[in-house]
């Protein structure tokens, strides 16, 4: 690691993390221990929903425990829209990270607590904290590389990835065995540990970030913050008001919110783009632009709707479909969550170190390849799991060996390396500059529309059969991934010079 204290435009200090900006370390550690408490609780939320352990048990409806925890992934992702605003008009990213880790270690210790109004209310707060740190933390690793190239960029993200993976690869092993083998509240306990250690990484690395997301880009006046404010508290007693007619006419059922979420998923993105290309201070320059994102916009979200049911629905084939008997023991399901995170860090230094290389040469795929071949592969990986599930159908103990599954999860890893830090970099250079936050809050927003739809898809497991499912939505992923490479010369058009 160099030692020299030189300070880049952004002002950062000029010692480097693997020849990367030193900040990048700092962001990069607390990610990696928000990640861990994040996927440490998202690998046992669907076989705690199963389990029976809350009153009016999901046991035996394992397609509503797969909607649920899809439309709350959903919540999660959305809440980046506020929290981008939050840190563009209001506080700045980082005031906002430092909020929001707060907010997430809360919630954990609250599902630690072994009460259902208190497992609602965790679920609640991890919600809005991740809403907040989310987006701002990727805003930031932007602004590090503030007038650095292309390639660059893309490659310290693609490092920046790997903390996410390195945190999603121990938190199942560790979350998980607790959780299904101990104690599920003692699991979740063990997750807010994670979240704390990424709050006092942040404080402690702070010195490194030197003036990066210190403000706020486009402060707020009174009158804004005040019309904001009006706004929020309508809409939060229009819901609340729903909920309360929905319980005194005793029609109250869990799928009425799962269905309204979904609903507010695919209908928050459509509006923020029309909002967001009418604004006036969008410049010429920036509209071709913003009409660019919205093609990777809607290709991340088919994507993500299918990739994030390696969470629902595959942990449940993991669970019931899944032979995991190693000698005599049987580890746990949950463990299968760890197997994208360990192929992410062995292949992701490849992959940037590829793009670099390729960039030096000129012949670097552009992004619309990139995401084209992300989209092939994520499709080919169900068309697999309809053969798994055609095999687990046909077979005598209802099992198959878990080499199904290890085959699903490389080639959605090979499609995520070419679809998510790629994402990711794109976003903050298509961004308008007095946007930035919000348009990385609508990247993740993505992710929040993929499970938002997901409250619908996966119900549509049991009727059809696995078989037919998967093979369905891999037909469905590929045939996107023809289009976009079709459409790649207009978007390259409408991207004016970003690569």
């Amino acid at each position: 690691m160099a030692s020299s204290l030189t300070k880049d435009s952004a002002g950062t200090t000029g010692k480097t993390f693997f020849g990367h900006p030193r900040g990048l370390a700092t962001l990069f550690m607390t990610e990696m221990w928000e990640r861990f408490s994040w996927y440490g609780m998202r690998a046992i939320l669907v076989l705690y929903l199963i389990a029976g352990v809350l009153e009016g048990p999901l046991a035996g409806r394992e397609a509503l425990a797969a909607a649920i925890y899809g439309v709350y992934n959903a919540v999660v992702y959305m809440a980046a829209m506020p929290g981008g605003w939050v840190a563009d008009r209001l506080w700045g990213a980082r005031k906002a990270v430092l909020v929001g880790g707060i907010v997430i270690a809360l919630g954990h210790y609250t599902l630690a607590i072994p009460s259902d109004v208190a497992f609602f209310a965790g679920l609640g707060l991890i919600a809005v904290g991740t809403g907040l740190l989310k987006p701002n933390i990727s805003a930031m690793v932007g602004g590090l590389y503030e007038g650095q190239s292309s390639a660059r960029r893309d490659a310290g993200f693609t490092i920046f990835y790997m903390s996410i993976n390195i945190g999603a690869m121990f938190a199942p092993l560790v979350v998980g065995y607790l959780g299904e083998n101990v104690d599920w509240h003692l699991g979740f306990a063990v997750a807010g540990v994670g979240m704390t250690l990424a709050v006092v990484q942040y404080v402690l690395g702070g010195r490194h970030l030197g003036d990066v997301g210190r403000h706020p880009g486009t402060p707020a006046t009174p009158e804004e913050k005040r019309s904001v404010l009006r706004k929020v508290a309508l809409w939060t007693g229009l819901a609340a008001a729903a909920l309360l007619v929905d319980l005194a006419l005793g029609t109250y059922d869990i799928e009425h919110i799962v269905n309204f979420l979904a609903v507010l998923g695919v209908v928050v993105p459509v509006l923020y783009f029309a909002s967001m290309y009418r604004n006036p201070e969008l410049t010429e320059q920036d509209r071709p632009r913003v009409k660019a994102f919205v093609w990777f916009f809607v290709t991340a979200v088919l994507f993500w709707m299918i990739y994030d049911q390696s969470g629902s629905l595959l942990t449940i084939f993991a669970n019931n479909d899944t032979d995991r008997m190693i000698g005599g023991w049987e580890f746990p399901a949950s463990w299968f969550q760890s197997v994208n995170p360990v192929m992410i860090i062995v292949l992701a230094p490849a992959f940037a170190t590829l793009w670099v290389w390729l960039a030096k040469r000129d012949s670097e795929p552009s992004a619309p390849m990139k995401f084209a071949l992300a989209m092939l592969l994520i499709g080919g990986s169900f068309g697999l799991m309809g053969l798994a599930g055609a095999a687990a159908a046909n077979s005598e103990t209802g099992r198959v060996t878990v080499f199904w599954l290890l085959s699903v999860y490389l080639l959605q890893t090979l499609g995520e390396l070419c679809l998510s830090p790629v994402g990711l970099s794109l976003s903050t250079k298509l961004a308008p500059k007095q946007f930035v936050g919000q348009i990385m809050g609508l990247w993740f927003l993505a992710t929040a529309t993929g499970n938002a739809l997901n409250g619908w898809a996966t119900q549509l497991n049991e009727p059809m059969g696995d078989a037919a499912y998967y093979t369905m939505w891999g037909l469905v992923a590929v045939a996107a991934g023809f289009a976009f490479m079709t459409a790649g010369k207009r978007i390259r058009a409408l991207m004016g010079g970003v690569r």
